[in-house]
């Protein structure tokens, strides 16, 4: 356990000042959340689409609703002590939605919540066929956002998703408009080249997010290389999920060729392994201390 007399979210805002590329994995749910803990990462991302594929186990096309967002919100505080950066979509709805969104999900262990531009029902930001509500109407959710927030260390992330609608220019216009509403952090969301990643913080004043989607839009690099380039926050957010559906694939059709799946296959975490993650002893110690 953590003896930092910082609250995370102040911890967080720390670590993105320092503009050097901070890494962070997504999870869909509180068991990636300590596995993301246990591997060293510094923050943790509780993704969206990670949720919706995993809860429901359809696609992200904004299906999730905002108290499926606030319980596994809710779990994965609890789960972990790393500051945990939340993807709440378009906010579920027009401002005074956002001003909802936003007390809910602080309430449920937030540090941070990210904000998006895309009309609704949202697509996944490399999807495509996406749009985007008018940028004067974002602007005023982002600044709904911020006058709701009731910990100025609740961080206000705004994401435009205009660079597949109305171009570069407009998306990095876009994120100034955000900023000037009081974001502060700011995610030009697939971008589709290295001289556009270099361009964004150089255009922008707030720290800025990569959305590193494996298979996506936008190039890969080393999270090095885009904190020598300037930004605050290199995001995976479904490395781990993608990684987890091909575990479970490999475990399963070796299950279902050979009829036996065994430990020391190198296919499945060990039982007691699994049972570390999930802090059986501590349980087992708690127990044992109000047994009567």
């Amino acid at each position: 356990m953590s003896n930092s007399t910082e609250r995370p979210g102040t911890i967080l805002r720390k670590k993105i000042a320092e503009r050097r590329g901070l890494m962070v994995a997504g999870a869909a749910n509180a068991l990636a959340a300590r596995v993301i803990q246990q591997t060293g990462f510094e923050a943790v991302y509780l993704t969206g689409a990670g949720i919706t594929n995993t809860y429901y186990g359809i696609p992200d096309l904004g299906f999730i609703t905002l108290g499926d967002l606030a319980q596994h919100t809710s779990a994965t505080r609890d789960a972990v002590e790393l500051p945990l950066i939340v993807d709440a979509d378009t906010g579920f709805g027009n401002a005074l939605n956002v001003r909802h969104t936003v007390r809910t999900l602080e309430r449920a262990g937030a540090n941070a919540i990210q904000l998006e531009d895309q009309i609704s029902p949202k697509k996944c930001g490399h999807f495509s066929g996406k749009a985007v509500i008018g940028a004067v109407e974002a602007a005023s959710k982002i600044k709904a956002a911020v006058d709701s927030r009731q910990s100025d260390d609740f961080l206000i992330i705004a994401r435009t998703d205009a660079r597949a609608v109305e171009g570069f220019e407009a998306a990095v216009a876009r994120a100034q408009l955000f900023i000037e509403a009081g974001a502060d952090i700011t995610f030009v969301e697939a971008p589709e080249s290295v001289d556009e990643l270099r361009r964004i913080p150089k255009a922008l004043s707030v720290p800025q997010l990569v959305n590193v989607v494996i298979g996506g839009k936008t190039p890969t690099m080393d999270a090095a290389e885009f904190g020598t380039m300037g930004f605050g926050l290199v995001l995976y957010a479904n490395a781990a999920l993608q990684g987890a559906v091909l575990g479970m694939q490999k475990a399963l059709a070796q299950l279902h060729k050979t009829g036996r799946l065994d430990e020391d296959s190198g296919l499945v975490a060990t039982f007691a392994d699994r049972q570390r993650l999930v802090q059986k002893d501590m349980f087992d110690a708690m127990d044992k201390r109000y047994s009567v």
